[in-house]
């Protein structure tokens, strides 16, 4: 079946489906999940039929800092290039708002490494990422 990209953010049930379906279900506190879309810049959403089979949104302060956030296919959709076509979109986005100097960073883990290095983005000597999870 074909899917189509729609630019906007996944509705909270979408979001909950597609990243527990990756197995990030306990990633995130759920009472938070309707405030974090909310306060994203930009989402992608790949439908097929009725059903959001992927999502990726964009966060940060909209000028100088952007940060690729939650690309997820479901498995059974994986390897046919929706991640690559929600990426690109998300780099349209991008790309129409950036200046020569704009940061765009995210974390990729495991086999999604290979898709990110396709669009330019790499592991730099010169920075160490770094982050904590929950109160300090």
């Amino acid at each position: 079946m074909e899917y189509r990209l729609v630019d906007r953010l996944p509705t909270v049930g979408e979001f909950v489906a597609v990243t527990s379906g990756v197995g990030w279900a306990d990633a995130y506190d759920r009472a938070a999940i309707p405030a974090s879309l909310a306060a994203s810049l930009h989402g992608v959403v790949a439908v097929e039929g009725d059903r959001v089979i992927g999502l990726g949104r964009l966060v940060g302060d909209g000028a100088i800092y952007y940060y690729l956030q939650d690309l997820a296919v479901l498995p059974e959709r994986q390897r046919r290039g929706v991640g690559a076509a929600i990426l690109g979109r998300l780099e349209e986005w991008i790309a129409a708002r950036a200046s020569s100097r704009t940061f765009v960073g995210l974390f990729a883990a495991g086999e999604s490494v290979s898709l990110y290095r396709r669009f330019g983005y790499a592991v730099h000597d010169d920075l160490t990422g770094m982050f904590r999870v929950g109160p300090r």
